[in-house]
């Protein structure tokens, strides 16, 4: 229980720190800044996690699952310390201040008389302030919490799997592994639900007044408390690491005494797994002590022998592209929620945390049942993987067709008449009813014509001449745009922030999200079949090794390249990019929904694609090993019918090492 908790605990601030850093919109660096900080995090893996898998199966495990939540938990305090450091928020806007005797605001946004130029030019405190922030040392913060993190990480899978397994038994794993990954779920559930609670909170709350804030949590400008979540979870890990210091090296084998244990741990093991090549696999009766010289002289030789495995080196390939399809997938699709439903991202990660990965969970537990239930041996753990994916590729592709039409923006998804009409180019946010205001064509300040349910970038591209009311409570009045469109609307004011979507977006989005629940099922289902699988295709000696070089690879491959290479894709179909203080481009403000849908759509079809066909690679490749073990069973089985009053001396052993002689036999279950 201590080990899912700790999981429970690293997912869930991994994933608060997804929530704010990897999306567009949340966070205070740009999106080249949350990819550094990501590859940061899993570079820091990449320097221990395979001396760690290696040396800590043969040193104290739980202490050093204890080791990696301390460093978690210091990671986690210095990834939100710049916070602190760093100067108020700062969101773009075009809105013209000037102070009122009534002491409420007059808000004059129809510019005109040059002094558009005048507000295009940085002051001087601005540029003093661009200069300092350019020359900022507060994103060595962020890296090195994040360095922290990954290196604190490090020991909890591989060791803690290891650990469980080792003192189990056989017929108990599946089930232990689905509970844990099941527990494990519930970390990124927190984490989204927690990502969500801060979203919604300012990010200098306490700080500023709130009342004077004029954008909201819809708002794409709009920060959260991205800082709040990492604290939280530094907190409560460094307690959960504290019982970790005092949990034993070894337990008891499930079943066994401690007597029976200690002679025949390793034989136990062993009777789970196919032999290897190693011709020299038999365990001592006695085990000798081992110096950490030896174990550095055997490192090299372990990798190797690993390595020559080609059911697990497909596997590992199979699961490197389905990572990448998932990560790409969980990293945009509150954004893909936001784009193409008019869902706030605040309420697309909530929505995600408590329909998807519960649903995740029960799948994760449902797999793992049906592997006990049933006893299915490695070639039906494979078909239950394979089907299980199909299913989830069938309800991918009925995600493609629940889509609403584009968020309708004068002068970027319709014209300024009201016809639709995607347009890429900047200058058609220019029409006859603005030319005479000299609007900026760089900021987003979107404002809603309630009585023709068309948003505007700007008060000043909407051609409005007054305002009332202040922050969130502004209205603009006499707006000429408005009254260009086909309809005779008497009411030409408009209101701060985007137009909500029609009804029957609503209710496409009800189908969207059920079929993503669906989709979520049937894909945690495989999971437990595929790392029995895994774990049945490994020497038991490099066991541990192999789920560390496992994980490093897979969060190598898998974890670095799709927010890169997706969001790369994806901003080629952005519409109206954002502006930063001192200049240059921004956040991306709103994207062609459609062509949204078929780059981050198709990809992830394209990738889940190639996982299937690498599917059916491991499906043969198992099927032909099983054939040629059970032929060689057969063929041996009248030799140790005739040795039989030997084989109590131990050439039992000795004949099934001799089965292993083959050169091209790989282990499998």
């Amino acid at each position: 229980m201590l080990f899912i908790m700790v999981l429970v605990l690293r997912r869930s601030a991994l994933f608060c720190h997804l929530s704010f850093i990897l999306f567009p919109g949340h966070h205070e660096c740009g999106k080249e800044d949350g990819t550094r900080a990501m590859l940061l995090q899993i570079k820091g893996n990449l320097f221990v996690i395979a001396f760690v898998s290696y040396f800590g199966a043969k040193l104290h495990r739980p202490r050093l699952i204890g080791a990696g939540c301390l460093i978690m938990a210091m990671g986690s305090f210095i990834t939100a310390a710049p916070h602190f450091f760093q100067g108020l928020y700062k969101y773009e806007t075009t809105i013209s201040h000037f102070s009122a005797s009534n002491g409420t605001e007059s808000i004059l946004p129809c510019l005109t008389n040059g002094s558009l130029a005048q507000d295009e030019i940085p002051t001087v405190e601005i540029q003093a302030e661009c200069e300092k922030a350019a020359s900022s040392s507060l994103w060595l913060y962020v890296f090195l919490g994040n360095m922290l993190r990954g290196v604190g990480e490090t020991p909890v899978m591989p060791l803690g799997l290891s650990y469980l397994d080792d003192f189990s038994r056989a017929e108990n794993t599946a089930l232990y592994m689905a509970l844990i990954q099941t527990m494990g779920i519930m970390g990124p559930m927190f984490g989204f639900m927690l990502g969500s609670f801060c979203a919604k909170l300012y990010v200098d709350i306490g700080a500023v007044d709130l009342d004077t804030i004029t954008i909201n949590h819809k708002d794409s400008r709009w920060v959260g408390a991205w800082w709040l979540g990492f604290l939280f979870t530094g907190g409560v890990m460094l307690l959960a690491g504290i019982p970790f210091w005092f949990l034993p090296k070894s337990l008891p084998k499930q079943g066994e005494t401690e007597t029976v244990k200690k002679s025949n741990v390793v034989e136990g093991e062993q009777e789970r797994f196919i032999p290897d090549n190693n011709k020299h696999s038999n365990a001592p009766d006695k085990p000798a002590p081992v110096s950490m010289a030896a174990l550095a002289k055997d490192f090299l030789p372990s990798l190797k022998k690993l390595f020559s495995n080609t059911i697990y080196m497909t596997l590992i390939i199979t699961t490197i592209i389905q990572v990448n399809g998932f990560i790409g997938l969980i990293t945009f699709q509150p954004k893909y929620m936001e784009q193409t439903y008019g869902h706030s991202a605040s309420r697309a990660i909530f929505l995600i945390g408590v329909s998807n990965l519960p649903a995740l969970a029960l799948g994760i537990v449902t797999g793992g049942f049906i592997m006990k239930k049933f006893k299915l041996n490695i070639l039906g753990a494979s078909k239950f993987c394979i089907t299980a994916s199909l299913l989830t590729f069938s309800a991918l592709l009925v995600q493609y067709f629940l889509q609403c039409d584009n968020s309708q923006v004068a002068g970027l998804t319709v014209s300024y008449q009201g016809a639709p009409e995607v347009s890429y180019q900047q200058n058609t946010l220019i029409s006859q009813c603005n030319m005479a205001c000299s609007c900026s064509l760089k900021h987003w300040d979107p404002i809603c014509a309630t009585s023709n349910g068309l948003t505007y970038a700007s008060p000043c591209l909407a051609g409005c001449q007054t305002s009332t009311g202040v922050g969130k409570e502004m209205v603009f009045h006499n707006c000429t745009c408005i009254g260009d469109s086909p309809f005779p609307y008497a009411n030409m004011s408009a209101v701060l922030g985007q137009c909500p979507r029609k009804s029957d977006c609503d209710y496409m989005f009800k189908f969207y999200m059920a079929v993503t629940v669906i989709g979520a099922f049937l894909s945690a289902c495989g999971a437990t079949p595929g790392y029995i699988i895994l774990l049945r295709s490994i020497n038991p000696e490099l066991k541990s090794l192999a789920l560390g070089i496992y994980t490093l690879i897979v969060r190598t491959l898998g974890g670095i390249p799709p927010p890169v290479y997706f969001g790369a894709l994806i901003d080629r179909t952005c519409l109206k990019w954002g502006s930063k203080q001192c200049g240059g481009r921004g956040a991306c403000r709103i994207y062609d929904s459609g062509a949204f849908r078929n780059a981050f759509l198709g990809l992830i079809y394209g990738l889940y694609s190639l996982s299937y066909i690498l599917w059916g690679v491991v499906y043969i490749r198992l099927s032909h090993r099983e054939k040629k073990l059970a032929l060689k069973n057969q063929l041996k089985a009248p030799e140790q019918d005739d040795n039989g009053v030997s084989a109590g001396n131990g050439n039992t052993s000795s004949a099934t090492v001799k089965c292993s002689e083959n050169p091209d036999q790989e282990t499998t279950i």
